[in-house]
């Protein structure tokens, strides 16, 4: 089947449909939502504008079919996975078109997230019949003044249905990173996609339908955040909410009720370099942390906090490498594309002027063409600016000269954030030191922030995110334990 035909029911016109009750509809409010190309700023794609009454019916319809799935064999939740993540890969160009023009990905970078998240829904497959196959056989004098008269058995069960809100820069792989755990724990998924990215997400949600997985199980709907955003997540019937992205995160939280929720709301991860730290390999990762797509990664170097003994050095060669990026367009495969919205720009604008005015040392000349901002490395930046503080979210990054390994500490530790950090130094008893010091969910040692590989713990502290994601922590986040304790009428011990 070609990748045009497999996809033909997805959309009417030029609106592509939302996902309810196994099939591809369109919304009663005869209204769409525009999706705006990065790079020519125009309309590129629309979809449905749900209603209320519509998200009403998809969550009840979740919540029945929810029941029945929590009635089918592990193996055959496995197995189904397993064919949606094939038809995934299969259909990996045509997705990954949508990721170019919906988010102005990188073409080559768009390829590799789509095969990312075939390759994520498979482990997820094979890890959960592990994870969820087991449970516990606890006996009751273990604790003091007990006999053995209680037999306890524990075991995993589903929450029921959980929300999956992913963000715009990876739409798909933490769109997967979320509904395959649901799935194989037995939870029914509605998700709700970013705008831009929302095209990418429904091919996403039809490689599932083709996979054949029972009606309403999965949804997907789209719309106005401002119309069903708060209706979605303040949903008596919602039981678990996954998300991912900014500040929003927070309001959700206090919204939300007592459910589980399960957040990654960004960072600014610091980059500590040591006086004795490899320089060549400080550099490259510094650029490819903090400038790869566009610096728009919540896991991005978001601030350089250097030596000042070796700054000059380490300044000079990142300077080399910046010089050697590719700027345009992402169907050009290059280095640097638009960022994602024309608002995005004018934040990131705002951060540059801040600096320029308060003194910063511009490594290069500031320059923007719409959405698209050349990458840009400030030297000598103070904590007074905004740059030191805000994550900017595009290819601008600060450096701040330090004069000992806890002055870096105390800047890292003194944000609001807490999700990565990174420390290069040869000698591994420092960076152990420093890693144990630093406030933030994981800490790279000689390497750039990364959420991946996607089995690793993932999960940032303060205002960086509620709980852990990777693989096996979010389908025991995806759970709740359920005992049963057998009474005996008399102590029984084995052998006796």
């Amino acid at each position: 089947m070609a990748a045009g035909e497999a996809f033909s029911e997805i959309i009417d016109g030029d609106v592509y449909k939302y996902y309810a009750d196994g099939r591809w509809q369109k919304s009663a409010s005869g209204k769409f939502v525009p999706i705006i190309n990065p790079t020519t700023r125009k309309t590129h794609f629309k979809v449905q504008a749900c209603t209320q009454e519509e998200v009403n019916k998809v969550i009840e319809t979740s919540k029945v079919a929810q029941k029945l799935w929590a009635k089918t064999p592990l193996w055959k939740r496995a197995e189904l996975l397993h064919k949606a993540a094939a038809i995934l890969k299969q259909h990996r160009d045509p997705i990954a078109d949508c990721l170019v023009k919906e988010i102005a990905k990188p073409a080559k970078d768009a390829v590799t997230e789509v095969v990312r998240s075939g390759d994520l829904v498979s482990y997820c497959a094979e890890e959960g019949v592990r994870v969820l196959g087991e449970g516990k056989f606890l006996v009751s004098d273990s604790f003091p003044g007990n006999e053995r008269t209680k037999y306890c058995l524990t075991s995993k069960i589903p929450l029921g249905v959980v929300l999956a809100i992913p963000p715009f820069n990876y739409p798909v792989n933490l769109a997967v990173s979320k509904i395959a755990p649901a799935l194989i724990a037995g939870n029914s998924i509605v998700l709700k996609p970013p705008t831009q990215g929302a095209v990418a997400a429904l091919h996403m949600v039809h490689c599932f339908h083709l996979a054949g997985f029972p009606k309403g199980l999965i949804s997907c709907v789209t719309g106005k955040g401002s119309e069903i955003g708060d209706f979605l997540t303040m949903h008596p019937g919602v039981n678990c909410i996954s998300f991912t992205g900014g500040d929003t995160g927070i309001a959700i939280s206090k919204k939300a009720g007592m459910i589980p929720l399960q957040m990654e709301l960004g960072g600014k991860d610091a980059c500590i370099i040591l006086e004795d730290a490899d320089l060549d390999l400080a550099a490259a990762n510094i650029v490819k942390g903090g400038f790869s797509y566009s610096g728009q990664r919540c896991t991005a170097v978001k601030v350089v906090l250097v030596m000042a003994s070796v700054a000059d050095t380490l300044v000079e060669k990142v300077n080399s490498k910046v010089a050697k990026l590719t700027v345009g367009r992402p169907e050009d495969d290059c280095d640097i594309t638009p960022v994602v919205t024309e608002s995005s720009a004018n934040f990131i604008e705002g951060l540059v002027m801040d600096a320029k005015q308060k003194g910063a040392t511009f490594c290069q000349e500031y320059k923007r063409e719409g959405n698209l901002i050349w990458p840009l490395l400030l030297d000598n930046v103070r904590p007074n600016m905004r740059i030191a503080w805000e994550e900017p979210f595009g290819p601008v990054l600060p450096v701040i000269r330090i004069n000992s390994a806890d002055e870096g500490i105390h800047h890292c530790n003194a944000s609001d954030f807490g999700l990565q950090g990174c420390v290069f130094t040869r000698d591994i008893n420092k960076a152990i030191l420093i890693s144990d010091a630093m406030e933030t969910g994981t800490v790279q040692i000689n390497s750039a922030p990364a959420r991946g590989p996607d089995h690793f713990p993932f999960q940032g502290l303060k205002d960086s995110g509620i709980g852990s994601q990777g693989i096996t922590n979010s389908i025991n986040m995806m759970t709740k334990i359920k005992s049963t304790v057998i009474n005996l009428p008399a102590p029984s011990y084995t052998m006796g």
